[in-house]
């Protein structure tokens, strides 16, 4: 099995270690969007063009990361958050994040003034239709002083009315502070193949079966089988958004075959990868 660096954020929630995959992170000095304008506005970010980390930071505008080509990962303190093409993960101002791309990305940042009403006020990722992907294309190319011009002040108001109609995906993955949840979650990400029960982790953490399915549901809410089957999804999506085939992503899972790893992302998310990833090429359907 190819050895991939960790996706897991360490046992300190400050800290986030590297992602899966050959992934070039966005840039070692914070941007502060906050020092930029109190007004919506959007920036390019080319993974070519990045090769060093971005620390966890915040800032007090809401962020969106619009992936256009490629995956984005975005790290918080109780949770990963996966992009794949034609999505964007909605990031409330004043939350701690990380973002890391797969080497192949395209991504775009909106950022929005802390004081728009109507988006959420947790992490989401969101649906992105070709107009929302347009406006922020569009938002984006624009310089400083273009930011002001009425027009696009206009344009950048549509673009918020559409975003808080955007439908969420459930391409989250829920992290604990608890030592031992952290202990396995860092265990199963270096080794998603490993299907050890249950009981067999609780042995290795000094708990009960009973006991460790308890803290499980208590901590994430979901079952421990639940819980691994969603990491096995985030770290799907982040090898097929890279380029990785099926066949090797089931391997690196631990699938007995193609067809079993196929069964599982098409009853978590509706549809085969190779549909899965054609619509997002295609886009969405405007609401």
């Amino acid at each position: 099995m190819t050895n991939y660096p960790q996706i897991l954020p360490t046992l300190s929630v400050a800290h986030y270690a590297p992602l899966p995959m050959r992934l070039n992170p966005i840039p070692s000095t914070p941007f502060n969007p906050d020092s930029i304008t109190q007004r919506t506005f959007a920036m390019p970010v080319n993974a070519a063009d990045r090769d060093n980390e971005s620390p966890t930071h915040h800032h007090n505008m809401g962020q969106l990361v619009l992936a256009l080509r490629g995956g984005v990962t975005c790290s918080v303190p109780q949770g990963l958050w996966m992009v794949p093409p034609q999505c964007g993960v909605w990031i409330p101002g004043g939350m701690p994040h990380s973002n890391r791309v797969t080497a192949n990305a395209s991504v775009c940042f909106l950022f929005v003034p802390a004081d728009v009403a109507g988006l959420p006020d947790h992490c989401c990722t969101l649906t992105i239709t070709p107009l929302v992907r347009e406006l922020i294309v569009h938002l984006s190319a624009l310089s400083e002083a273009d930011i002001e011009a009425p027009a696009n002040r206009q344009l950048a108001d549509v673009l918020i009315e559409q975003l808080r109609r955007m439908p969420a995906e459930h391409l989250h993955l829920p992290l604990s502070d608890h030592p031992r949840l952290r202990e396995i979650a860092s265990a199963l990400n270096a080794d998603p193949a490993d299907r050890s029960t249950v009981a067999q982790w609780g042995k290795r953490v000094a708990m009960s079966e009973r006991t460790l399915a308890r803290l499980v549901q208590q901590e994430v809410g979901m079952s421990f089988g639940r819980w691994r089957q969603q990491l096995h999804l985030i770290l799907a999506l982040q090898r097929l958004s890279a380029g990785v085939s099926v066949q090797r992503t089931a391997d690196d899972l631990g699938y007995e075959s193609v067809s079993a790893f196929i069964t599982m992302f098409k009853k978590t998310l509706g549809k085969t990868p190779a549909r899965y990833f054609a619509d997002k090429s295609e886009g969405p359907a405007a609401p």
